[in-house]
């Protein structure tokens, strides 16, 4: 309790001290005041397409995360750091995280809940100060190499490869986002916690086939990690999944397994130490709903399915299903609608989403090195990512694919509701012999209920004789008497105590 109330305070400290600095101070006030500035940005992230035009009429919009360092307003310099949103034209799409940029554009403030200060429109093409540093050149270009390997794959994995390699969204069809954002299928399409799992479990199974010390092949499997998680950037989902699997390396390094839930709760514990703001963030809430539903319910769901199954089967449905129950309640907040071939579709791929990451991740680092080999790899991920595109375009075509439902924490609590419901009927479905047995013990209390209690004695008590070997057959006059030995029954008729006696007989007609 006492470490528990620590940490709360640190946390609160923490984002009471970031609050201040995004809604006070000449930063705040040029937001609030959406004013016309100068300003000196480090590039963040990397650039993402925006589907929707702009006010200006744009049709080709870039969202880029940036850093505000310094800003000119009214002849005066202002320095200081805030978290920013550019959105741009078609010049913003070659932005490199790590670099220094200097533009002009108006301030205007954020959507309520946004972890950003504020956002800036920008109103002329960014000019470069300063280049990416050497950790940050070398990623990007790996980045933007593997895009254009896998554009010459063409059709939708030309899009979709690099969103489920290295999270570049921004070759992805319209209409194929559209269908796998219908049957819940979008976290496929950016990086997420299930491929840094895959990364690190292979890095550590080749680790320890190499014959590498626990201590070793932990090292090797978290350098690895690293440079995959600096390849596709530092997402919160990803740096929840890669804190989670350093803890698990490291317990293992050192001899002590830890449980998966408490696994999560470290690195849950460790993001929000280091970056409160992400308490508010709607991705990195599924992310945790989504491994809290598989450590929680995952390995439950398989031990209900019967042994006749492959584990490997059992796994492949458990997985998508608890995630998909923890993750619905939320997923109505952001697109109230319910999918209703999420499950099937899931199911479907989670075979494809392993050969599509290994093998994308293996051709990128092979690119600058052995690009013939690396062509040869990204034309095999090509061939599950378009499999991948296939099954979502399937099910989304399919009637009722998209169902309404309500909006807001009645929508929320009604899905919960559902969720659980599912999860019930899951587990009847797959007991099928403790139902019946539960049926038949709700009966028997039924009819002991509905008889009273004197019905009840007296079944009572013939049970108890039976068991001392007497059973007496109210009105038929029989005792019946088993003897343990032999089994046999015998029977001695006993009077009736209310029965008529013995029949009188009279002499026939003229007999004296």
């Amino acid at each position: 309790m006492a470490a528990a109330l620590l940490l709360s305070l640190a946390v609160g400290a923490h984002a009471a001290v970031e609050a201040s600095q995004r809604h006070d101070g000449a930063i705040a006030d040029a937001v609030a005041a959406r004013a016309a500035v100068v300003a000196e940005l480090d590039i963040a992230g990397a650039p993402r397409r925006l589907r929707i035009p702009g006010s200006g009429g744009l049709g080709d919009r870039w969202a880029v995360p940036v850093m505000l360092k310094t800003m000119t307003l009214g002849g005066h310099k202002v320095a200081g750091e805030a978290r920013l949103v550019v959105m741009g034209g078609a010049a913003w799409e070659h932005a490199v995280p790590g670099q220094r940029l200097r533009a002009t554009g108006k301030l205007r403030p954020a959507a309520p809940g946004e972890p950003e200060a504020g956002l800036l429109s920008a109103s002329s093409a960014p000019m470069v100060l300063r280049g990416p540093g050497p950790w940050q050149q070398g990623p990007g270009g790996l980045r933007r190499a593997f895009t254009a390997a896998s554009a010459r794959a063409g059709g939708d994995a030309a899009g979709l490869l690099p969103g489920m390699v290295t999270g570049d969204t921004s070759a992805l069809d319209p209409e194929l986002e559209a269908a796998m954002k219908t049957v819940g299928m979008t976290h496929l399409t950016a990086v997420s916690g299930a491929n840094c799992s895959l990364i690190l479990g292979t890095l550590l199974l080749i680790a320890r086939s190499l014959r590498l010390p626990r201590t070793a092949a932990a090292a090797a499997s978290l350098a690895g990690l690293a440079l995959f998680v600096l390849m596709v950037g530092p997402d919160p989902s990803v740096l929840r999944a890669a804190l989670m699997g350093s803890i698990g390396l490291a317990s293992v390094a050192l001899g002590r397994p830890g449980r998966g839930l408490s696994l999560l709760c470290v690195a849950v514990i460790g993001l929000l130490l280091a970056q409160p703001v992400l308490a508010t963030s709607f991705g990195f809430l599924l992310s945790v709903l989504a491994t809290l539903g598989i450590v929680v319910a995952g390995r439950r769901i398989m031990d209900w399915v019967p042994a006749a199954v492959p584990r490997w089967a059992a796994a492949g449905v458990a997985v998508p299903l608890s995630a998909q129950l923890f993750c619905a309640p939320v997923i109505v907040l952001l697109q109230p609608q319910f999918g209703a071939y999420a499950l099937p579709a899931n199911v479907a791929v989670a075979g494809l989403v392993a050969p599509v990451t290994l093998l994308g991740t293996a051709a990128a680092a092979l690119l600058p090195v052995v690009p013939a080999a690396a062509e040869v790899l990204v034309a095999a991920a090509a061939v599950f990512a378009g499999a991948v595109a296939g099954v979502a375009r399937f099910f989304a075509a399919l009637p009722g694919a998209a169902l309404p439902w309500p909006e807001g924490a009645f929508g929320a609590a009604t899905m919960g509701i559902f969720s659980a419901t599912m999860l019930a009927a899951a587990w009847l479905v797959l007991h099928p012999v403790a139902v019946v047995r539960a049926v038949l013990a709700a009966h028997a209390r039924v009819v002991a209920v509905l008889e009273g209690p004197s019905r009840a004695a007296a079944r009572s008590a013939a049970r108890h004789a039976v068991r001392r070997g007497l059973e007496h057959r109210s009105g038929r006059g029989t005792l019946r008497v088993r003897k343990p030995t032999s089994g046999r029954n015998h029977e001695w008729l006993l009077p009736r105590l209310n029965g008529p006696g013995p029949r009188r007989r009279t002499p026939p007609p003229g007999v004296t």
